[in-house]
């Protein structure tokens, strides 16, 4: 169905005639200085399309509010929450309603933050309620500037990222945008840029009036043409309106805004003594003056770099933890981290993870001194992963974890597992214990990495005549007994063989 809005008389004398159903498709934006007749232009348009589709007004000044009393628009406080406006806006496209949004009397912040709330429940409501809208924003400047101003960058995130989805992805969902400003040079261009159609009035500013001709794809000379327009005279060009640009007068309105230009009125005739009585008469009895809210003016960036570089005041030194034994220290930290091991969890968590848990459980537990690096951190961590220290002389085991300290850091804890199980006589480790001490779930990595170790001369794989796998440390001069490949890990709590074993020694005594 094909609605054609009556949007006045164009230059040659007929009907010009804006195209809805081109519109819903294609976007609107209107630019003309103030008093050149936008708002007027953006009431007819509503006025002659409320029987067609269904509306929304973004009303920063409260002048659409008369709608309501001749074609039946809810008015929208925005005194209410962002929440509530959200939700408002949800039953808004639900029930097919046609709604002002009355933003008077909010500051220019307020005014975003409602804005973008009302806007994004339009944008964000079911599939089943994407019914055609025409969605008008007056005033566009301020919802979507070109320039962070003195609001924050929060309120003009939330309000351009509201405008730029109704002008880029508005489309799809049945959300139209026809957007009005005073200057072009002061809205983003992310969101101009999305129009197709355009009415470009009255313009001064020759950044303005050129960004005007280029828009409309008129020579720069021909851009004076914009400074000599009247109030109420556009020229349209877009598939909505026209395919050359269009001189027109938008007709006349039957509602009317709240707020009118100011009319030329002569002065009262009182004057002298008289009308200075009128001004200073003293208060009656009683009155109270109501301070005016005093406005605290936002930071310059050289005053917050003055109050960065200031000295902070110093904070009273924490009490300082009880000194430690060497021996005391090394079974604190021992029992944190098998404490930290004792998680299922842990056998898969990063080493990096492991580590910020490990210096929070130390000042929680008070552990004096200066806190373990990484690196050494990284070592020991092999070694607890490991499992407990085997029946062998400990110079065995030494030489083990020092072999194992110049390997890969990642295959450190294998090596020093399958080292306790060679030097305990053992059978070797199942793929299952190797991927846990490994970090990981899977058997088929534990073999890969067998294989790497192998490949690099660390050990050596053999079978016995029942299929069980041995492996031996050529560096070591040791091998495990027989071990079933496809043994399953202990399900025992605990993050790795051994961590519950309390004959364990001193893993910090280790590496």
């Amino acid at each position: 169905m094909k609605a054609g809005i009556d949007m006045g008389t164009t230059s040659e004398g007929t009907t010009a005639l804006l195209d809805l159903e081109e519109l819903l498709a294609t976007r609107l934006l209107v630019q003309g200085n103030s008093g050149s007749g936008k708002s007027h232009l953006l009431r007819r348009l509503l006025e002659q399309s409320a029987s067609w589709v269904q509306q929304a007004i973004i009303d920063p000044e409260g002048d659409f509010v008369t709608m309501a009393d001749r074609f039946g628009h809810l008015v929208v406080d925005a005194s209410q929450s962002e929440n509530d406006l959200q939700r408002i806006a949800a039953r808004v496209r639900q029930h097919r309603a046609s709604v002002v949004l009355n933003l008077e009397g909010l500051d220019i912040e307020g005014q975003m933050r409602c804005a973008a709330a009302f806007l994004g429940g339009l944008f964000d409501a079911d599939r089943d309620y994407w019914y055609p809208m025409l969605v008008v924003v007056d005033e566009a400047q301020l919802f979507a500037p070109a320039a962070a101003g003195e609001v924050s960058d929060e309120a003009r995130k939330l309000s351009l990222g509201a405008m730029t989805n109704l002008m880029c992805r508005g489309r799809k969902r049945g959300l139209a945008g026809v957007i009005a400003t005073q200057r072009l040079a002061k809205l983003a261009k992310n969101v101009a840029a999305e129009a197709s159609n355009f009415l470009m009035g009255r313009t001064f500013l020759d950044i303005d009036m050129a960004r005007a001709a280029d828009l409309l794809g008129m020579e720069r000379r021909q851009a004076e043409v914009f400074r000599d327009l009247e109030r109420g005279r556009f020229v349209a060009l877009g598939p909505a309106l026209s395919r050359r640009p269009l001189p027109l007068r938008i007709g006349e309105v039957e509602t009317s805004a709240r707020s009118s230009s100011p009319k030329l009125m002569p002065l009262p005739e009182a004057g002298g003594d008289e009308i200075r009585d009128l001004i200073f008469e003293p208060a009656e009895p009683g009155y109270v003056r109501t301070p005016r809210p005093r406005v605290t003016p936002a930071p310059t960036t050289a005053d917050i770099m003055a109050q960065l570089a200031r000295p902070r005041p110093a904070e009273p030194a924490a009490e300082p933890a009880p000194e430690m034994s060497p021996e005391e220290r090394g079974a604190l930290m021992d029992e944190i981290l098998r404490d930290i091991l004792r998680d299922p969890d842990a056998a898969f968590a990063s080493v990096a993870v492991l580590y910020q848990d490990f210096l929070v459980r130390c000042r929680i537990r008070r552990v004096s001194g200066e806190a373990m690096s990484l690196p050494t951190f990284r070592r020991r961590l092999a070694v607890a992963r490991a499992g407990a220290q085997p029946g062998r002389s400990d110079e065995a085991w030494t030489k083990a974890v020092a072999f194992a300290a110049e390997l890969e850091e990642d295959i450190q804890a294998v090596f020093l597992l399958i080292a306790r199980a060679a030097l305990s006589g053992e059978p070797c480790p199942g793929d299952d214990v190797i991927a846990r001490a490994f970090g990981s779930r899977s058997p088929a990595r534990a073999r890969r990495i067998i294989a790497y170790m192998e490949s690099r001369g660390i050990v050596v794989c053999r079978t016995d005549l029942r299929g069980q796998r041995i492996v031996a440390l050529p560096d070591l001069g040791c091998e495990t007994a027989p071990g079933d490949a496809a043994a399953k890990a202990p399900t025992a709590a605990g993050g790795s063989p051994g961590a519950e074993n309390p004959a364990s020694p001193d893993l910090f005594a280790l590496g």
